[in-house]
């Protein structure tokens, strides 16, 4: 079991992982084709996290 806390961090590394390479090398999938487009990945980022946050309040 991940410590409180952990699938926040998780998953916030796997994000900026992929914000990084889109920066480099765009990934190409639909909406992000430039390399000015991973503020979309951030947008997805906060939400995905937030999500994470609620639901180990609630757990």
């Amino acid at each position: 079991m991940l410590l409180k806390g952990g699938m926040s961090k998780l998953l916030a590394l796997v994000v900026i992982s992929i914000m990084l390479i889109q920066l480099i090398k765009p990934l190409g999938w639909p909406g992000l084709r430039r390399r000015s487009d991973f503020w979309k990945l951030a947008l997805l980022a906060m939400a995905a996290i937030s999500i994470t946050a609620v639901l180990g309040h609630w757990g």
